[in-house]
């Protein structure tokens, strides 16, 4: 199965295209204080080093904002200055050579405000995300459903793009999140049919790293299966890294984004003659040191009857029994190993391919 993607605006931040078939992008944010340069900087070069693309920054007063030129100036990816309420310190972040702002036009106010920001990243050459969140929609969205509804996401969506193209600005991404999976897979599902700008998925408020992770790939991941997601940001209660390791997760296994391990492990059952459940767990944490920029399959699988078929069909696989693995690379059997000598012999074998 080949995923079919709509076609959506392209939008440019920095050097990295959101929309018109481009690859889906990773994004994440930071939870420094941005307003320290150096730790700030610190993170985002981690953030970078995991596979993030774009990273966005809280700014919450204006020495935030005005920190945001020696970020910049740090990094190698595009930033993105977070505004909420106050307009200023979204025209502050544009001066300072933000790549991309992202507020949520519900709660900055006066639309004389709003025309401001427009107005200076219309000068500024700098794209904007239209947030709706489902914890700040408007009253009057609110009151007619009765709560928070999928109807009135889009509904709110549709009266912010509507006013900004009043105003001649079409450079926008969207998003609609919810901490509702389901509440967000039929918002962006409906938003799609209405409007061809590019979607930024995320479930909101998802959790820590399991329940968050669990929701992140349930709701990305069904959009993003039909056609649905330009960009993307997985949100836990957890360090940032985390959400990008689970976003590339995501694209890896819908096949957008082929680069990386695709780690294949049996569920072990009773006829497993080695200790399987270890030795997986210690040869994926080995892998994720490894700098793997191409697709590479890696099975390791615990008994005779699927183990040497699966071990076969992967770059490299172990086939195990009786107290000792069987490495195959490219369908080829190359060596028996020790059960004791699994996890290093084979993580070797992986380091001579790479």
């Amino acid at each position: 199965m080949i995923i079919k993607r709509k076609k959506t605006r392209e939008v440019r931040v920095g050097k990295v295209i959101i929309g018109n078939h481009s690859p889906v992008s990773l994004q994440s944010m930071t939870n420094t204080d941005t307003r320290d340069v150096k730790s700030t900087a610190a993170q985002i070069h981690r953030l970078e080093k995991a596979g993030c693309e774009l990273v966005r920054v809280a700014v919450p007063d204006e020495k935030a904002a005005r920190q945001i030129s020696y970020i910049k100036n740090k990094i190698n990816i595009p930033l993105i200055a977070d505004i909420h309420f106050n307009h200023q310190l979204a025209l502050i972040a544009m001066d300072q050579g933000a790549d991309k702002i992202r507020i949520n036009p519900g709660n900055i106010g006066d639309k004389k405000k709003i025309k401001e920001i427009i107005k200076k990243a219309q000068s500024c050459n700098i794209p904007i995300r239209i947030g709706v969140n489902s914890g700040s929609l408007e009253k009057d969205i609110l009151n007619k459903y009765g709560k928070v509804e999928a109807e009135g996401l889009v509904e709110s969506a549709l009266r912010h793009i509507s006013f900004f193209e009043d105003n001649g600005f079409f450079d926008m991404v969207i998003s609609l999140k919810s901490s509702d999976v389901l509440t967000s897979i039929e918002a962006y599902t409906l938003l799609s049919k209405k409007c061809d700008y590019p979607l930024h998925l995320g479930i909101t408020e998802a959790g820590t790293e399991f329940q968050g992770s669990i929701k992140s790939v349930l709701g990305i991941g069904s959009l993003l299966v039909n056609g649905i997601g330009d960009t993307l940001r997985v949100s836990l209660t957890a360090p940032p890294e985390k959400e990008i390791e689970v976003g590339k997760e995501i694209l890896k296994i819908l096949h957008l984004k082929e680069e990386g391990v695709d780690f294949v492990s049996c569920p072990t059952c009773g006829r497993c003659e080695v200790n399987l459940i270890p030795i997986a767990c210690k040869i994926e944490k080995q892998l994720k040191c490894l700098d793997v920029k191409k697709p590479l399959k890696v099975a390791v699988m615990g008994c005779v009857v699927n183990g040497p078929g699966e071990a076969k069909e992967a770059d490299i696989g172990i086939a195990c029994g009786k107290k000792q693995g069987i490495v195959f690379k490219k369908g080829r059997q190359i060596k028996k190993v020790a059960e004791n000598k699994i996890v290093s012999e084979f993580i070797n074998e992986i380091k001579k391919m790479i």
